[in-house]
């Protein structure tokens, strides 16, 4: 059954988890010898690291609305053809509304859905008529992703047909040997870190409203945070109309994640939505305890009071108490740190989420 071309579709240039989900589970499958072909903007990083794999890869632009250029379906219809796509994985609700119908016209036998944010899917009849008439199955990347996808419509699609298939971290591709630091601490601070867009979803501005409470309890500590967006400018000057500014590092985009994990004491989270929060696994591979709000998915990776803190959502009091029993007990970080090595190790190793596909797919 290796003979099947299997297609994954993902048109955005931003780089996330859904990419590097497509990224992960195209290259493992490729390596196990199935024929796979990677379609997504060519400026975007996905492009950028599959062209390097020796797997297919091809550019396309897809807009909300091009599922109305019926040349744009047209040629896709062509391109799966040509390369005898059997299987498509399809990451954006933009993309299954243009290479969905492509793959219904090309005759393609399974039309998947991938999704891989927990917000509600709108209850509008283009969406009813894609999820009844052309996805065949559902991938979803946690339980509470699973749940949001039938919340506000119940007969949207059938329950049995959606799986969830947890994403995997590729434990081989991080070096935790590496001993370098981004940064140095400064006498006996607690360093705290954050990683993600800088956008409202990650909510920021909270932790930012944290680090000023901190600051008012007179915590010594030191608030890194990594990532760009378009926010950066309004959270630089949030933290300066805080007179917090000192405290905080904004780092930009991390180019090496050992560097970033290597230099803090404890990792948080303060997204008000995630569907999968790759960087809670990462920053429990590298034994950081972790504290985020008991939202999404999040407690599906921190196992609350053993590997992190789980506070209620956008509690701010409840947060600083919960980080505040970390700044001040080294052992308990530690503790916390070691368990969830373990626990990412045992459940979200990349080679099990690779075999689920492979059995979800049914192509071994």
């Amino acid at each position: 059954m290796k003979n099947k071309a299997i297609c994954f579709f993902n048109s955005t240039k931003a780089w996330g988890g859904g990419e590097k989900w497509h990224y992960e589970i195209s290259s493992g499958l490729f390596s196990k010898g199935y024929s796979t072909l990677v379609i997504t903007n060519k400026r975007s990083e996905l492009f950028n690291r599959v062209k390097h794999t020796g797997q297919k890869v091809y550019p396309v632009k897809i807009s909300n609305l091009s599922f109305l250029n019926p040349f744009k379906i047209l040629l896709l219809r062509k391109l799966f053809k040509k390369e005898k796509i059997r299987i498509i994985i399809i990451n954006l609700s933009a993309d299954l509304k243009v290479a969905g119908i492509a793959a219904k016209l090309a005759g393609i036998n399974r039309i998947i859905y991938r999704r891989g944010s927990a917000i509600p899917i709108k209850n509008r009849w283009l969406n009813r008529f894609i999820f009844k008439n052309i996805t065949t199955d559902v991938i979803a990347n946690s339980e509470d992703t699973k749940r949001t996808i039938l919340q506000n419509n119940p007969n949207l699609f059938p329950n049995e047909k959606i799986r969830v298939i947890y994403n995997g971290i590729n434990i081989r591709n991080y070096d935790l040997n590496i001993k370098e630091k981004q940064y140095k601490r400064n006498n006996d601070e607690i360093i705290i870190g954050n990683i993600g867009r800088l956008v409202h979803q990650k909510g920021q501005k909270i932790l930012i409203d944290i680090a000023s409470e901190l600051s008012n309890n007179n915590i010594n500590f030191k608030l890194l945070i990594g990532g760009d967006g378009p926010l950066k400018k309004e959270l630089v000057s949030y933290a300066e109309k805080l007179n917090i500014a000192e405290k905080i590092m904004f780092l930009g985009f991390i180019e090496e994640i050992s560097f970033f994990m290597n230099s803090i004491d404890i990792f948080v989270l303060t997204s008000l939505w995630e569907g999968f929060g790759y960087v809670i696994t990462e920053a429990m591979l590298y034994r950081k305890p972790v504290v985020a709000f008991n939202i999404s998915s999040n407690p599906e990776i921190i196992e609350d009071s053993k590997t992190g803190f789980l506070v209620k959502f956008n509690n701010i009091h409840d947060f600083i108490e919960k980080l505040s029993i970390l700044i001040k007990d080294k052992n308990l970080r530690s503790e916390f740190g070691e368990q969830g090595h373990i626990n990412v190790k045992k459940l979200f190793d990349i080679d099990r989420a690779i075999k689920e596909v492979e059995n979800f797919l049914d192509i071994h």
